[in-house]
């Protein structure tokens, strides 16, 4: 699976004693792996996964907020393309535990999900926005996004609802994106120390889109407006759909059928 994804390293790393060490990751072929699956819907497709490796060996100094130094461990992150399982919509990449390497590298955290496969399906020039994704840490470290929300032993199996989401924003200049409206924010996190396996199906329900458009000026009082897939606008001060009224309208809708 590595020998097909390019990954961008850093090539030398100088300590303070001046002595360099070779940065690259090079895990060992009986390295234990973890696997990560994601079963994409129609209309998306899989974002590549950024996994991170750190090192207790290879450190560097960072300086607080009152500029004191403080010794930090080495990281780096490598991307990595998920690989579709044959003509399936299962699309998978194994991730080794041990990234090898004079640094002695360990699998920190991996950050993955999915995107509109084309956002202009929406309209001419609406791109790609936020939402649908997950990051899953595998040690007592937090990700670039921050900590965990959630704690689970073993494997970790994800199956999530989402809808599309249209925004419209004029301040700063004029925007149109669509995004994945989901529980919780951007990113689902999850701690999963013993993982060895993780999966992520999100459910695309494209029949209930929810429609925002942003204030053109900002004053008192002005709020974005959604309109949800009943034909309910709500201005209330929210800055993202309302996920509980989502699948309410959803769940209503389905029991008339």
């Amino acid at each position: 699976m590595l020998k097909r994804t390019p990954i961008v390293l850093l090539s030398l790393f100088v300590s303070v004693t001046g002595c360099a060490k070779d940065l690259s990751l090079a895990p060992p072929p009986d390295s234990e792996r973890i696997t990560v699956t994601v079963k994409v819907p129609e209309d998306l497709k899989a974002r590549a996964m950024q996994v991170m490796y750190r090192s207790t060996l290879c450190t560097f100094f960072s300086r607080n907020a009152w500029g004191e130094p403080y010794k930090r461990d080495g990281y780096q992150r490598t991307d990595m393309q998920p690989v579709r399982q044959g003509q399936s919509d299962i699309y998978e990449v194994r991730l080794p535990i041990d990234g090898g390497g004079a640094c002695q590298w360990r699998l920190s955290n991996v950050t993955f999900g999915v995107t509109y496969a084309d956002p202009t399906r929406f309209g001419e020039n609406v791109t790609w926005g936020a939402g649908g994704g997950v990051v899953v840490i595998f040690d007592h470290n937090n990700s670039s996004q921050g900590g965990a929300d959630i704690e689970v032993d073993g494997d970790l199996t994800l199956k999530k609802d989402y809808y599309p989401w249209v925004k419209e924003s004029f301040l700063g200049g004029y925007i149109k994106r669509v995004s994945l409206a989901g529980e919780g924010d951007i990113y689902l996190m999850y701690q999963a120390l013993q993982a060895r396996q993780v999966h992520f199906e999100p459910v695309l329900h494209s029949d209930f889109l929810v429609y925002s458009v942003q204030p053109k000026e900002k004053k008192k009082g002005n709020h974005t407006a959604f309109t949800y897939p009943d034909g309910s606008v709500l201005a209330d001060g929210q800055s993202k759909p309302n996920f509980r009224k989502l699948q309410a309208i959803r769940q209503a809708a389905q029991s008339k059928k």
